[in-house]
């Protein structure tokens, strides 16, 4: 308390900003931390961080109800590639396939739409912070260029073989892309990922207890499960024999 007592009303005021008490209306705040982190001062050599079009963009790809909209369109997409298992069969002339085409070009042309806004906020990939200098977002942009490769190729090129289909296989990837979106899900999975090497030594080691204890049994059982049977096929013998 004597602490907080002695700091003035603004530095209180930002303190109770940080932990969301209360909020800047001002948004003086907001002005002051945009493009922080965020060393590309010319995204594409054409829009500045000052332009109109790339503060839009910003704030559009920063804004938690943008940030809500693809999680919902993520979800969907997951829910319409599980219905596509149901669709292998039918004909490509079929009014139902025109119709999950046609959700297929909304779902890409939406996830191209949110790339595009974050490659103008951020910048493509020559500065520090920018779009592609994440490992994320580097996934994103890479299931998101392989849906409209397969789109285009399919709107083009009527072709069902060899790299077109591994192009249809690559949308299993997208679900992926819930995890550039959740802080929880990106630390799993880096945790799992950092803890591999860790994993790989303790499988050695058990292994290794394995092989010491299946070593022990061969010495101690080697031969003696035989007996039964080999007790058994005398009997046999003798009684075939006997007969």
């Amino acid at each position: 308390m004597d602490d907080i007592e002695d700091l003035d009303a603004e530095t209180i005021r930002e303190m109770f900003m940080d932990l969301a008490i209360i909020k800047d209306k001002t948004n003086k705040r907001k002005e002051d931390n945009m493009y922080k982190g965020v060393n590309c001062d010319l995204a594409f050599y054409i829009f500045p961080q000052t332009g109109c079009f790339r503060t839009f963009c910003y704030n559009v790809s920063h804004a938690k109800w943008f940030d809500n909209l693809v999680m919902l369109l993520i979800g969907l997409n997951s829910v319409k590639l599980g219905a596509d298992t149901y669709l292998l069969e039918v004909d490509e002339d079929a009014p139902i396939m025109k119709i999950s085409n046609a959700v297929d070009y909304f779902f890409n042309i939406s996830f191209a739409i949110e790339a595009f806004f974050k490659c103008i906020a951020l910048g493509l990939i020559m500065d520090s912070g920018s779009y592609l200098r994440d490992g994320w977002n580097q996934l994103d942009f890479f299931i998101v260029m392989t849906s409209l490769t397969d789109m285009i190729l399919g709107l083009f090129i009527k072709l069902d073989f060899g790299i077109f289909k591994i192009l249809r296989l690559l949308r299993t990837l997208r679900p992926l892309r819930v995890i550039s979106h959740n802080v929880a899900m990106k630390m799993i999975v880096a945790a799992l990922f950092e803890s591999v090497g860790a994993i790989f030594n303790v499988l050695i080691v058990v292994l290794v207890v394995w092989l010491m204890f299946a070593i022990l049994a061969i010495n101690l059982l080697s031969g003696r499960s035989f007996y039964c049977s080999l007790d058994r096929y005398k009997w046999h013998t003798k009684e075939t024999c006997n007969d």
